[in-house]
């Protein structure tokens, strides 16, 4: 993070704006808005800035810009015409320590202007650091557009009412919990609808029902995280992951997604690798029971889906039995998503009608699977976590009637920016995973359907494919 977000009480401080074009108008404009004092420097007005003389809204010191200009200054906005100008105007800003904000010049500033979406109170501000101005209006357009106006009112309405919900719910926790219900529930939407009066009279309802049992109970969510990409995430679990006040989170869930996750909650690494888990999966049944009960709102975040060898079944019959409330979001599973971003449909008329997701390992740490069936042609076997086992995999297809030429992929760590495919068969696949030190998570794909990566590879298509 290049820079801070932070944003300034102006009211009645000095601000220097140095300069009087259109984009320094706009500057005092918001300046203005935010309360501030204005103070121009320039021996000329625009139009806009005129107006603003006119009208008595800025002190104009009709001159250009002299050293000592800054020294009563709280924050100052470059905006001339002139380089030279600009840069003495940062030059003695820096010296004074005094903010500043050179117009198109991120390399001479101290702060930077964002895109701003005003619900006053409520603001929204949209940065790319400088690197594209034109990057962050296209965002703040796009807020814009799913932001309702209203939002301003409704905060406007539960700060009225802030210190009496404190009262009553003495913990931080629960106070959270109840002005998300209101914020997410029908006070919010009769504000949105211009109902303000009855969200009021709902909203003092709410809080003396409340006072009467301020208790909550806790709940747990399940949620998919999919294979690795975060667009790849559904509506529901991002709405979850910012609600949640712990995260039982395991090693396949990538980083970029753990960034989208509420930033105060807390987190709890559960993670499982071969012959090496975190916290046995028995014991992470009996921590999602005893957070809820503690009356917390829990994240259990799962790589890929929870119901395909995620153990989401075992897990929510633990909940059921504790009489917990939860929700399970699905995801999309890495068998779908990773063979997608590499090319490979896991079906296709031309060459398989069926296919079979199997795991790699069984409970005990062998692969006693039912090869006759995984041995069938005209259909397509995706291997979850099998990577230790390759060689033992290819082996057995083979022995049970695969042909040795059948063709095999390895996926490793898919859908991801590391993304790496290797193309091979079942006589060869072992020996690609020593060559080119494959890791985990990897998927294996074994079927006529991994030939059509070839032509249908997209995701990387300048990549060499192996």
């Amino acid at each position: 993070m290049n820079y801070l977000p932070i944003f300034y009480d102006l009211k009645d401080k000095l601000c220097s704006v140095v300069g009087a074009g259109g984009i320094a108008a706009r500057k005092a404009d918001l300046l203005l808005s935010a309360g501030a004092r204005v103070r121009v420097i320039s021996p000329i007005l625009g139009g806009e800035m005129s107006r603003f003389n006119d009208e008595g809204k800025i002190d104009w010191a009709e001159r250009t810009f002299q050293p000592g200009d800054l020294s009563d200054a709280f924050v100052v906005i470059a905006a001339t015409s002139d380089k030279k100008v600009n840069e003495a105007v940062a030059a003695e800003a820096l010296a004074l320590k005094i903010p500043c904000n050179v117009v198109d010049n991120p390399q001479l500033c101290s702060f930077i202007m964002p895109s701003i979406i005003n619900r006053d109170p409520v603001q929204i501000a949209v940065s790319t650091g400088g690197s594209s101005p034109v990057l962050a209006r296209l965002i703040r357009t796009n807020l814009e557009s799913c932001t309702p106006s209203a939002y301003g009112k409704l905060a406007a309405l539960v700060e009225n009412y802030r210190d009496v919900v404190k009262s009553t719910f003495p913990k931080v926790e629960e106070r959270r919990k109840f002005w998300e219900s209101i914020l997410e529930g029908p006070v919010a939407e009769h504000v949105f609808a211009g109902r303000n009066e009855d969200a009021r009279v709902l909203l003092e309802k709410l809080i003396e029902e409340a006072e009467s049992d301020p208790g909550y109970k806790g709940e747990v969510f399940l949620v998919g995280a999919g294979p690795g990409d975060p667009d790849l995430l559904t509506f529901r679990a991002l709405r979850l992951m910012q609600k949640a006040d712990v995260i039982v989170y395991d090693r396949l869930v990538s980083e970029p997604i753990m960034d989208l996750v509420r930033r105060d909650a807390e987190r709890i690494y559960a993670g499982k690798e071969r012959s090496n888990h975190a916290i046995p999966q028995e014991n992470i049944n009996q921590l999602l029971v005893r957070l809820a009960k503690e009356g917390k709102r829990v994240l259990r975040l799962k790589g890929g889906d929870n119901f395909i060898f995620g153990r989401g079944g075992e897990e929510i019959a633990e909940l059921i039995d504790e009489d917990i409330p939860f929700q399970v979001v699905p995801g999309i599973t890495a068998a779908s998503g990773c063979t997608t971003y590499a090319g490979i449909p896991l079906t296709h008329r031309d060459y398989a009608q069926a296919c079979i997701f199997v795991t790699g390992h069984l409970k005990d740490g062998s692969t006693d699977l039912n090869w006759d069936m995984l041995s069938h042609a005209h259909q397509t076997v995706v291997f979850y976590m099998g990577l230790n086992n390759v060689g033992a995999i290819c082996e057995e297809l083979k022995k049970h009637g695969r042909d040795a030429s059948t063709p095999a992929a390895l996926i490793e760590k898919g859908t991801t920016p590391d993304q790496r495919v290797f193309i091979g068969d079942l006589d060869t696949l072992a020996d690609l995973v020593r060559q080119n030190n494959v890791t985990a998570p990897t998927l294996i794909v074994v079927g006529e359907v991994v030939e059509l990566h070839k032509k249908l590879h997209w995701f990387k298509p300048g990549e060499e494919i192996k």
